[in-house]
Order: structure tokens, then C-alpha cells, then sequence
């Protein structure tokens, strides 16, 4: 719940996020954030090379397969399959 800020309490950066998050989502519409998100993998690419990508892989497949058992795996083999 967003409280604002008044003389004895300042607003969060939380809080001030938000509000300048929503304030940005009414003035913009759907190809601007696809715009800012082309412009940031864009960016991303040219910062850094294939073993970066690579290394957040490996993390990413180690975070799944901690969360995730053997049914998760035959499903998605599934969907795989199937499409």
C-alpha cells in the first residue's frame, strides 16, 4: 500500500518506484516497452560475450532442476514433443 510521503515520513524508493512506474505505464504504450527492451538485450549483447551467456545458463539450468523433480522434466518433454 502506497502511503506517500508527508513532512515527518519520506516516501520509500519502494514506494517511489512504484509510483513512477505507474505514472510511466500510463504515458507509454506497448512498443515503447518493446522498444527499451530491444535497446537493453542490445546493449546486454554487445557487454558481454558467449561465456557469460553461457555461465547464466548453467546457473539457471542448476536453479531448475533444484526446484523442479522428474515429472516437471517428462512434462515439458512432452509439450516438446507434441509441438
Amino acid at each position: 500500500m502506497t502511503r506517500g510521503h508527508t513532512p515527518d515520513r519520506k516516501m520509500s524508493r519502494e514506494e517511489a518506484g512504484r509510483l513512477g512506474g505507474r505514472a510511466t505505464s500510463r504515458s507509454h504504450d506497448r512498443s515503447f516497452y518493446q522498444m527499451i527492451g530491444k535497446k537493453g538485450g542490445e546493449a546486454t549483447s554487445d557487454a558481454h560475450d558467449a561465456e557469460f551467456y553461457k555461465e547464466i545458463g548453467r546457473k539457471g539450468g542448476e536453479a531448475t532442476s533444484e526446484n523442479h523433480n522428474t515429472e516437471f522434466y517428462r512434462e515439458i518433454g512432452r509439450k516438446g514433443g507434441s509441438s
